[in-house]
């Protein structure tokens, strides 16, 4: 979609912190980040939610995310992590764009909600 701010980004037509990029997928910190280092990973493809993400990206997708929590700990950006992902506006989906959040955290840091 033309005026997707994400399918913008993954374009490079926008500026984005980007952290890494795969062939399907890129992971940028997150513009209103919960924590620092809270990272986006976002299929290039206009896709809407997970259910629109195919099969035969899984395995790159969770691949992605795996290598970003596993940087989280080794780089002691965060001493745990969360991954959360919202599907459609009722369970908070924002921008109409399938997304992943990947969120460090410390021990302690009281942060209640992570999305």
């Amino acid at each position: 979609m033309s005026d997707c701010i994400f399918c913008k980004i993954a374009r490079k037509e926008l500026k984005s912190n980007m952290v890494a990029e795969t062939g399907n997928f890129i992971a940028i910190l997150d513009a209103h980040p919960v924590a620092p280092g809270h990272t986006l990973v976002i299929p290039k493809k206009h896709l809407v939610t997970l259910l629109d993400i195919p099969n035969s990206l899984g395995e790159e997708m969770l691949s992605l995310c795996k290598n970003l929590a596993s940087g989280f700990l080794d780089n002691k950006t965060g001493d745990a992590f969360n991954i959360a992902m919202n599907n459609l506006p009722p369970a908070g989906q924002v921008v109409p764009h399938a997304h992943i959040h990947l969120i460090p955290r410390k021990d302690g840091d009281s942060i209640k909600r992570v999305v």
